[in-house]
This record gives structure tokens, sequence and C-alpha cells, in this order.
């Protein structure tokens, strides 16, 4: 697959992919996320607040793609495990991710990694598919946030949607309207100057 093909968003970045720059994506976004994180409200009647580590962790998957999306929030976990304040309101430690907020967080690396797949299997293309890839893996963590409270704290189903899943599906909504409206855009003007680049030689 080419530059100008690919549906990767910084595919388009550099004429040449290598792991250092990989790398530096990598980190990139792991740090957005922990950033993110600290944009933070807290609910009175939940204790998994508000953030906006969602949109960076969608954001991650749709520019970067499976592996490298992954990649990013892992290496956020990792750091927060390591001691770093890097989760929300500055916290860190494996002993947080165990708390009630752990399955949101667990499912940060995956729900990347899905997609960032979506995203290379076309879903970039137009903002309607990109939309529902995006959905898809906001479901995920919203289903593995509720389902932890539910299994490990061992609180009724019908309770750990109203504490872990309903509270944020509107502000999930809008950060999935801003990725999937503007970056197929963005994809879209990268493709069109690299194609008339390359045809521009033969005019």
């Amino acid at each position: 697959m080419t530059r100008t093909t690919s549906p990767v968003l910084v595919d388009h970045f550099s004429k040449v992919r290598n792991r250092a720059l990989d790398l530096l994506w990598v980190v990139g976004f792991g740090l957005l996320t922990a950033l993110l994180a600290q944009i933070e409200i807290r609910l009175p009647y939940t204790p998994v607040p508000l953030t906006g580590q969602t949109f960076a962790v969608l954001l991650s998957g749709a520019v970067l793609g499976s592996r490298r999306g992954f990649a990013s929030q892992a290496l956020y976990l990792a750091a927060g495990a390591a001691g770093m304040p890097v989760f929300a309101g500055g916290a860190s430690t494996i002993f947080h991710m165990l708390g009630p907020t752990g399955g949101f967080l667990f499912a940060f690396p995956f729900a990347a990694g899905l997609t960032g797949w979506l995203v290379e299997q076309g879903a970039s293309r137009r903002a309607w598919t990109l939309a529902l890839a995006l959905l898809a893996a906001d479901a995920l963590i919203l289903i593995s946030g509720a389902s932890w409270l539910s299994g490990f704290f061992h609180v009724p189903l019908r309770q750990a949607a109203l504490l872990g899943f309903y509270p944020f599906l509107i502000g999930d909504v809008l950060k999935v309207s801003l990725v999937g409206i503007t970056l197929p855009r963005i994809l879209r003007r990268y493709r069109d100057s690299e194609n008339s680049q390359i045809e521009s030689p033969s005019r």
C-alpha cells in the first residue's frame, strides 16, 4: 500500500515510515491521552469522572492505525502503572487501575486498536463509516467499564449501567462526531494534494 492510498492519516505526513517515527507518534498520543485525562468533571452520583481520555483514545486509533494506536494506549497505561501521574486527577499506580475506573482504562488499547483496524479497512474514507467505527470502539470502552463495576465491585448490572454507561453517552457522541466529521476531510485533502503532485510532472 502506497502513502497516497493509505487510509491511515499519519502515513501521509512523511514519505518514509520507520520505527523511530512510529515511536514518536506512539509517545505523542500517549502524552495526549495523559493531558486530556486532566480535563476532569466529577459527577456526584458515580465514581467515574468525565474526562477527555476517550477522545484521545479514539483519535489515536483513527489517526495512527491499529498497531500504533494500541501501542500508544498501552504505553499510557504502563506509564500510569509505573507511578507517573497520567490518570484523571493526577492519579497513578496499578492500584488506581484496579479501582472503579479500571474497566475503562484496560479497554483503552483495545478500543484504539479496534478503531485503527476499522480505519485500515477503509472506515475513514467516509464520515458515516468512521462514525460507526468510533461508536463501536466507544461502546467497547463503556461496556467494559460498566462490566468491571458489576463484576469486581458486585454492583447490580442495571446500577452499573447507571454509573458507568449512560452518564457518558452524550459527551461521547460529541467526541465521535468531532472525529468522524473532521478526519475524512483532512485525509481527503492530503490525498488530493498528493495525487496532484504525482500528476503534475506529466502535464
